[in-house]
């Protein structure tokens, strides 16, 4: 989901491709772009928090799996980061997208934003995440998809919504 205010992180992009598509990834605000950073990446550079990839590449990328995969930087067609528009990509990463999954137990644990931000921006943060996994629901789930919600800082106390 692509939360309307971001989550107040500044979020530097790795674009893994060659020819065309590294002019539009640069044009598009990628921090890092170019196939040398394959080598980079093979000898433990690891100074980047989103990696986006075209499919031609993944071949080469996928040598990487062991190293990217347990820090949550694989790219996978899933998250959209395995893609031929690679400036759309980097647009909604940089705009705030985040990716969200539902842990064993049933919980989502996803950041909204900053206790910085003013109240209306983290409603509508809220919002627009509830909106996203009430759409994500399996057909085939019955009952209440969605039982409570609390929300809490990183550390502090978690607050109950109704």
């Amino acid at each position: 989901v692509i939360l309307p205010h971001g989550t107040g992180k500044t979020v530097r992009v790795l674009v893994v491709t060659q020819g065309e598509k590294a002019k539009e990834a640069e044009a598009a605000g990628a921090d890092f772009v170019g196939l040398e950073f394959l080598q980079k990446l093979k000898d433990g550079w690891l100074e980047c928090d989103v990696i986006v990839a075209t499919p031609d590449v993944m071949g080469q990328l996928g040598q990487l799996g062991r190293v990217l995969g347990p820090r949550g930087l694989m790219p996978n067609p899933k998250a959209g980061t395995v893609t031929l528009d690679v400036a759309k990509a980097v647009r909604e990463i940089k705009a705030g997208k985040i990716e969200f999954r539902v842990d064993k137990t049933g919980n989502v644990h996803v950041p909204i934003g900053k206790a910085s931000f003013t109240e209306e921006k983290l409603v509508q943060n809220v919002k627009a995440l509830a909106d996203a996994v009430v759409k994500a629901k399996p057909a085939g789930s019955k009952g209440t998809y969605v039982q409570r919600v609390a929300v809490s800082s990183t550390m502090g106390p978690g607050v109950w919504l109704r």
